[in-house]
């Protein structure tokens, strides 16, 4: 073979070589656009997650003046509604994944009101647990959890989270480090504010519902009446006894655990545990002890009685 045909030979291998990249760069352009293509068709999704504890305490105060739950019903089917419609109107192209809703319960037992709520359409019912002095516990990591699950699994590309812990920062920066964006939701606070500021600083928008908002949702409970409010009140040791039956029912439902951490502030109750007592004494005994302090030291003496003799 000569010079002549040998270059001949070696532009043609040139040429075919050229030829084949070129196919291939056609084809991965297609594949590209393709893909462009179903992106694009590909509707964003958005979830909403709800601190149920934050919502008690901020609407009930801002509606009915109190975070005493027992004092009010909270309509949660009509409050997450609005949520999502909320939502809808907020993040226009883009469909709902679900609701998770965080609360609290006795060894993570589902209430009445929990159970119904679970039962709702698109609704993810997710507990933590209540201590001795009914405080939440272990709601902040479950949110954390499920937002930085779904989107690190591109699940969400939108989290409206509504809630005012400080804990829930880490929340936040977890789901931001995959991409998703994260928007605070409040409740307007009758008195400052009821969302910490470093939370304010890592979301990515704010928005806060107002009393209007808040109002058709929560209904303050009527003051509880006794038929025999014009009887003899009862005796201290009758109240005693009833102190130390609520101790012994107490201790089977919540566990030794979180009735012994009450022991190192003997002879005071927490307030929300105080609380309790008194209206659980009062159901059973049909009748107020609200002005009759010896007769609540007597029902604290019996409650303390029966805690002192188990440990």
């Amino acid at each position: 073979m000569n010079d002549a045909e040998s270059n001949e030979m070696s532009q043609q291998l040139g040429e075919a070589g050229t030829r084949e990249i070129g196919a291939r760069l056609e084809h991965t352009n297609e594949l590209l656009h393709r893909m462009l293509a179903e992106v694009a068709k590909t509707p964003s999704t958005h979830a909403i997650f709800v601190d149920a504890g934050y919502v008690y305490a901020a609407a009930g105060l801002l509606v009915a003046g109190t975070e005493d739950r027992r004092s009010f019903d909270l309509d949660a089917e009509g409050l997450i509604e609005a949520f999502i419609d909320k939502a809808r109107t907020i993040f226009a192209d883009s469909r709902l994944l679900r609701v998770y809703w965080y609360d609290g319960a006795r060894r993570r037992i589902h209430t009445p009101e929990q159970q119904s709520i679970a039962e709702l359409p698109d609704v993810k019912v997710r507990l933590g647990n209540l201590n001795a002095n009914n405080q939440q516990k272990g709601v902040d990591s479950l949110i954390r959890t499920d937002l930085e699950s779904l989107a690190r699994h591109r699940a969400i590309s939108d989290a409206a989270l509504v809630g005012g812990d400080e804990d829930l920062v880490s929340a936040v920066e977890a789901a931001q480090g995959y991409g998703a964006r994260v928007h605070l939701w409040g409740i307007e606070a009758s008195d400052g504010s009821n969302q910490a500021e470093p939370l304010l600083w890592e979301v990515d928008s704010q928005r806060t519902f107002d009393l209007d908002f808040c109002r058709p949702y929560i209904t303050r409970r009527p003051v509880t009446t006794y038929e025999n409010e014009g009887a003899p009140p009862p005796s201290r040791d009758d109240v005693r006894f009833v102190g130390a039956q609520i101790a012994a029912t107490w201790l089977a439902e919540r566990g030794t655990e979180s009735m012994a951490d009450l022991l190192p502030g003997h002879p005071y109750l927490p307030g929300p545990v105080d609380q309790d007592l008194l209206v659980q004494a009062e159901r059973v005994l049909q009748r107020s002890l609200r002005g009759h302090a010896v007769l609540r030291r007597a029902l604290r003496d019996g409650f303390w009685h029966h805690l002192q003799t188990q440990y």
